[in-house]
């Protein structure tokens, strides 16, 4: 392998690990807590109360235009700029995921909504179901399921974009790796390690998908 030294894989593993559980952590909440904002802002944006639509409508055009590096760079230098405490590199990543994920769960949440056949709800209402309760146990179910692959999808996206959080500093993987790789003045070696590890899992999750498609197609 010429000048590489891939030996170095063994004791850089412990580390790597390490960094690898708080990324799966930071994706796991953000996806969650993305996914219920997202939802409740989905629900805002369809709400025939104007004013509350549009405060959620601009919130999410916000995140959708800022690039996610600039919003984690600004919570992690300004909020401590106007609160006067420090938020930490890893609470600020968690935050700041869960935020700017919410906008794009959004979107797919309300796609799924609207794509759930009007007569559902007329149907609803002739069971005398009230708006909160059709919602919850008609249309929400079905929604869920119709942009499932795709909610997926947006997680696996959201597991690539949390190696950003390296800018802050945050102990993710890519951190681990690229510490270990100074440490044993081998940065290649641990840029390709931590390269395979992405690929392997996103590729796996990627096929799991295109097998949920199949099935969510199947039940339609």
């Amino acid at each position: 392998m010429g000048d590489f030294d891939f030996s170095v894989w063994g004791p850089s593993l412990p580390f790597i690990r390490d960094g690898l559980l708080f990324t799966l952590r930071l994706t796991l909440v953000a996806m969650t807590g993305g996914i219920v904002i997202g939802t409740l802002l989905a629900l805002a944006r369809l709400s025939p109360i104007v004013p509350l639509a549009r405060i959620a409508g601009a919130y999410v055009d916000l995140m959708r235009s800022i690039p996610l590096v600039l919003v984690i760079l600004w919570f992690f230098l300004v909020i401590p700029f106007i609160t006067g405490s420090p938020v930490g590199a890893e609470t600020s990543a968690l935050i700041t995921f869960t935020a700017f994920e919410a906008a794009f769960y959004c979107e797919i949440m309300r796609s799924g909504i609207q794509s759930v056949p009007r007569g559902q709800l007329d149907a609803a209402q002739a069971l005398g179901l009230g708006r909160a309760q059709t919602m919850i146990h008609v249309i929400l179910p079905q929604a869920l399921r119709n942009m499932l692959p795709v909610l997926l999808t947006q997680t696996i996206v959201l597991f690539q974009d949390t190696s950003l959080v390296y800018a802050i500093g945050a102990k993710d993987m890519l951190k681990a790796a690229d510490v270990v790789g100074k440490n044993y003045n081998r940065p290649v070696e641990m840029i390709v390690l931590s390269a395979l590890i992405y690929f392997a899992i996103c590729f796996s999750l990627s096929l799991a998908v295109k097998q949920l498609q199949k099935r969510v197609a199947i039940i339609r």
